[in-house]
């Protein structure tokens, strides 16, 4: 999705602009192939992520364990989905063991079909979600569903009214509220990108979250490393505790924490098990979307309405920079930093950028070669520069831009997903088109330290949380 101005907030470093619909920003190609998963991307000039070298690529089931545990996933699933599972066991997808508790693909699409599931979600229905979704992760999407009839409709309300009430103090404002669960345009940009980059760099930690989230205990739990947050232990734990993350330390090095969707999300998710329509979110969609919407807004995102509030942002859609960029490091467990490229002044206009194209081309470039997916922000403006709306997706590979003269200079493609265009395949943007409208990336710390003078997460939430208290008084 994209992002829209809050205009009672215009201290602007990116966290004025939220998730929310806009107008699709216009593809340059979109004729680029479906690309199969995991395998080595047939239309970039790079290595396409090759994940799959996190762990020992492995083909072959080893043992009567595995062996059972493949025969029963099958014995759950109809021909097409069995075909896509032997697939995934020919490509290393199915035994890779890139998690957080060193688990296979295999083996937690084992608990999915083995163990019970949250009330009103299906065993076979989870399972074939993940399984379709590892093997291509371009079928994720932010669509809502829409409510397929009145009864379904009325029920949606009276629920989020019964949650609301407090807050409905007449009846312009319950009227409101009757009709923000009629979801138009989603604001989990930035959740569905993050469950992209999981689902294609870690399918075995998608995996495990697809049957935690999805099972009556509704969470997972996933061990992270502080440094990954903060030079310091204690900012990390002012920032675990900032973001209201539950969590446990085991030392002063690592800390467990709980990722969990919001109670609502079991909602749409049994909707979607019964009623999803093409091109809308599947049940693990609706989880996984939530599971991130409730870590980078402070626990307190709500699924029937797709609104938010905690205390980063004064916008109720979407989530800001900073929350983006700390949901990412600790999903990921990565030192990752946010490099914001546009200069924008208060008035939410661009006025220039903060480096060359030149050295934002080289960062991008540098990370996608290590293997890295990049998640970035852009943004459109109107014909006086001033920014409309705003978007994320994930750059995802390059290649060369074909010459029409052989003394054009070199210029490249860059591969994307973007979970809001109804495409279940790559798109292609010319860098000419893209790089100037690039706002923000996030980026492994170590690829620009030595361009940029940087801020730490906690530093920048603080001083977030500082001036949004100092507006508000």
């Amino acid at each position: 999705m994209v992002y829209s101005i809050n205009p009672d907030f215009r201290q602007y470093n990116y966290n004025t602009i939220n998730c929310v619909k806009a107008d699709a920003v216009s593809k340059k190609d979109n004729t680029a192939p479906a690309a199969p998963a995991f395998t080595a991307n047939p239309i970039s000039s790079v290595p396409f992520n090759p994940t799959l070298t996190a762990s020992p690529l492995r083909t072959r089931l080893e043992g009567k364990d595995e062996k059972n545990k493949y025969n029963t996933v099958l014995k759950s699933l109809d021909k097409d989905t069995k075909k896509t599972v032997k697939l995934m066991l020919k490509q290393g997808i199915l035994l890779n063991s890139n998690s957080n508790d060193r688990s296979t693909v295999l083996d937690n699409l084992y608990k999915i079909a083995t163990t019970p599931r949250a009330q009103g979600l299906s065993n076979v229905g989870i399972l074939k979600d993940t399984i379709n979704t590892l093997y291509s992760p371009f079928n994720i999407t932010q669509q809502f569903g829409d409510l397929p009839n009145k009864e379904i409709a009325d029920s949606f309300r009276d629920k989020y009214l019964q949650d609301h009430s407090m807050r409905m103090t007449n009846l312009i404002d319950r009227k409101l509220a009757e009709i923000a669960v009629d979801v138009d345009h989603s604001g989990t940009c930035v959740a569905a990108s993050i469950e992209f980059n999981l689902a294609k760099q870690m399918p075995a930690e998608f995996a495990r979250f697809a049957a935690g989230i999805s099972s009556p205990e509704m969470s997972v739990k996933k061990e992270i490393k502080l440094a990954n947050l903060a030079d310091n232990t204690l900012d990390a734990v002012w920032l675990l505790n900032a973001f209201e993350v539950p969590y446990e330390m085991k030392d002063f090095e690592k800390a467990t924490l709980t990722f969990a969707p919001d109670k609502n999300a079991y909602i749409r998710a049994n909707l979607q098990t019964v009623y999803k329509d093409p091109y809308e979110r599947s049940p693990i969609d609706v989880l996984m979307q939530s599971t991130f919407m409730q870590v980078g807004s402070q626990q307190s995102y709500d699924s029937l309405s797709d609104k938010r509030a905690g205390k980063f942002n004064q916008n109720d859609k979407g989530l800001i920079e900073f929350e983006k960029t700390f949901t990412e490091s600790v999903v990921e467990d990565k030192n990752k930093i946010s490099v914001t490229y546009q200069t924008v002044d208060e008035d939410a206009k661009l006025i220039g950028y903060e480096t060359d194209l030149a050295t934002m081309k080289r960062q991008i470039t540098t990370a996608l070669d290590r293997g890295e997916n990049v998640i970035i922000g852009y943004t459109q403006v109107d014909d006086n520069n001033y920014i409309i709306n705003g978007h994320e997706i994930t750059i995802i590979g390059y290649k060369k831009a074909p010459k029409t003269s052989p003394t054009e200079p070199d210029k490249l493609i860059f591969i994307c997903n973007d979970t809001d265009d109804n495409q279940f395949q790559p798109i292609e943007y010319t860098e000419d088109y893209l790089l100037p409208k690039i706002h923000h990336a996030a980026l492994p710390h170590d690829v620009v330290e030595s361009d940029v003078k940087m801020t730490e997460n906690w530093v920048e939430g603080l001083n977030t949380y500082k001036e949004m208290k100092k507006k508000a008084a």
